[in-house]
């Protein structure tokens, strides 16, 4: 077992590692600030939501996504409040419906409720995917139900094409507003044999990521009908979201959105390979598995600590970064990791990833 790191000197070692698994790898401020300034060329900034590249991102947003108007926001915890709020105005019913594992529920300090004054209904079990039949028990009426594709938290699951279009129209039949979380909605298509303008179709409203995959600095849009994003953009102010000038993370979105969604489908695919060949080794289980995007969960016999440590000496000694966090899981002594896969792993070979893999469960078992 190798001595322990400090948790600061873990992340030193990793970010001086000059070749990762993960996502993109570490950023580079300097040559991704010179890049965008190449890119901005002598556009004009926007100012207070208008102009500039953010028009042009937008309209190109719209037409991509096949939805009349689009606004980039700041981030995607605002996008779908306000997306939410209005729903829940719309149609007089303060309840939305969504999954256990709903970022709204996880990750936003139940913003939902504290700052709009709505309630939720919790649907299905927090294990497994959504399902038809579990929106068919729902007995109270609810403005929207969100959908969020994939489901991360239990490993970037999606369900099926029939089953995704039974719960659409679940809503459809009740007249229920459809919002899709596409945080990760890109890495979505591939798994469908869709594009993102065909999965969009299904819902009212549309909230998508700029810097997950895409890798942009920050930034999301909201997508849907005309009076909608016209609805929402007095909402952007009251967020606070309205700021005088977002051109830096729009030329980032941009830049995000022209070089890397044509990439998505070769990540799913390299994200599928090196599943196998992490499943294939004593001990380990892939969630799902095969993946569905370029997202999924390694499940590891080993403490996270120990992971953490063993993955800090990898990178010192082997200048390669193969985790950098790790969650809890019921087994005891397990562990699980979730990889992202994007343009770093494209520098590694397959045989170089089992082999690291190896290598850190050696190391952690000392």
């Amino acid at each position: 077992m190798p001595a322990p790191f400090t948790a600061e000197q873990r992340h030193e070692l990793w970010r001086a590692s000059p070749r990762w698994l993960l996502g993109h790898g570490p950023r580079q401020l300097g040559a991704e600030l010179a890049m965008l300034a190449q890119a901005a060329g002598n556009t004009p900034p926007d100012s207070y939501g208008s102009g500039g590249t953010l028009e042009e991102l937008e309209a190109e947003l719209a037409q991509l996504l096949g939805k009349p108007a689009a606004l980039f926001l700041p981030s995607g915890t605002m996008a779908q409040q306000i997306a939410l709020r209005i729903h829940a105005e719309r149609a007089r019913c303060r309840t939305l419906a969504f999954h256990p594992t709903c970022h709204l529920e996880l990750h936003e300090q139940r913003g939902y409720q504290r700052l709009h004054g709505l309630d939720a209904v919790l649907v299905g079990r927090r294990e497994r995917l959504l399902t038809r039949a579990d929106l068919d028990a729902l007995a109270e009426p609810v403005a929207a139900l969100l959908l969020e594709l994939p489901q991360r938290e239990i490993g970037g699951l999606l369900p099926s094409w029939d089953e995704l279009s039974a719960q659409c129209r679940w809503a459809r039949e009740r007249g229920v507003a459809l919002h899709v979380d596409g945080a990760r909605l890109w890495e979505s298509a591939p798994f469908y044999g869709k594009s993102p303008r065909e999965l969009c179709a299904l819902f009212d409203s549309v909230y998508v990521s700029f810097y997950k995959t895409l890798g942009a600095i920050a930034g999301a849009a909201l997508l849907g009908e005309r009076d909608f994003i016209r609805e929402a953009r007095i909402w952007q102010r009251r967020h606070g979201g309205n700021l005088v000038s977002l051109y830096p993370y729009v030329l980032s979105a941009r830049e995000g959105l022209h070089g890397r969604l044509p990439r998505v489908p070769g990540y799913v695919s390299r994200a599928r390979e090196i599943a196998a060949r992490l499943a294939a080794l004593p001990g380990v289980r892939v969630v799902p598995d095969p993946p569905h995007t370029n997202l999924f969960h390694v499940h590891l016999p080993r403490e996270g600590e120990a992971l953490l440590d063993a993955s800090a000496a990898i990178a010192e000694e082997r200048g390669l970064t193969l985790l950098t966090r790790v969650r809890g899981c019921d087994v005891a002594g397990h562990s699980v990791v979730e990889l992202s896969i994007g343009d770093a792993a494209s520098a590694l070979s397959l045989d170089e990833v089992e082999a690291g893999f190896r290598e850190l469960l050696e190391r952690s078992a000392r």
